[in-house]
């Protein structure tokens, strides 16, 4: 990072994670079966369509009192799964940041007798995993011309693909299946405004011509330090 220091990069981390009852459960499903299929709880308001709601807002209460960089929360596909944001932060603070973060909602559940799971795949089946969604921008990217710039960045990080999977979480393939809004994980792709992309351009970016780049392919269990890390010996290295 301190190499690096003068392209200023910038990260912003998207947490997600799912809250467990005490028999390893996802809060609110049934005790025998299975709530109604995915569609209604991302970013879903009220009773049947989200759960435990007071966690997530007393996480957030916490962070911004800590100083954490939180940006925001949101309910996710899968029931009982939510996501916080933190970012943007430069450099080596962005593993600083999340990890006090993940403190903080480890210790906040446990006063309302929750568990946190941040494994990539809680439940096998139809349902989408958890990521932790990478964004990343340097101060070249984020002016007018920028687009050139996240091109090249993703060719470097396309020639690297294995070697970022390696350090991108525990039991990953349970989850970039290609299904479920991931790319298959052991294939690169890159698109506009695709969830379905291990790369993915905004929508916005695209149209102004400069700004960020998501990775979509780390998982929820990976050690922000080391994404963050490998992402820019990647951007800032030498096209392979």
């Amino acid at each position: 990072m301190e190499a690096h220091a003068e392209h200023k990069p910038w990260f912003g981390l998207e947490q997600e994670y799912t809250l467990l009852d005490l028999s390893d459960r996802p809060y609110g499903w049934p005790p025998n079966g299975f709530p109604a299929p995915q569609g209604p709880y991302y970013c879903g308001v009220g009773t049947g369509k989200v759960v435990q709601r007071d966690i997530v807002d007393a996480h957030y209460k916490a962070c911004l009192y800590a100083g954490v960089k939180i940006a925001g929360t949101n309910a996710e596909v899968m029931p009982a799964q939510w996501e916080f944001q933190v970012g943007p932060c430069e450099g080596i603070e962005m593993g600083d940041h999340l990890w006090i973060a993940r403190y903080l909602l480890h210790r906040i559940a446990e006063d309302f007798g929750a568990k946190i799971s941040v494994h990539p795949k809680p439940i096998p089946g139809d349902w989408n995993g958890a990521g932790l969604h990478t964004n990343f921008s340097t101060k070249e990217m984020r002016v007018e011309g920028g687009m050139k710039h996240i091109e090249a960045a993703i060719k470097k990080l396309e020639a690297r693909h294995n070697e970022h999977i390696a350090v991108y979480g525990e039991d990953n393939d349970k989850r970039l299946t290609g299904r479920h809004e991931t790319g298959a994980i052991d294939k690169f792709t890159w698109g506009v405004a695709d969830r379905g992309a291990s790369i993915r351009i905004p929508r916005e970016v695209s149209a102004k011509g400069f700004g960020y780049f998501e990775d979509r392919r780390p998982a929820s269990n990976a050690d922000p330090y080391r994404i963050t890390g490998i992402i820019v010996e990647t951007c800032f290295g030498s096209a392979e």
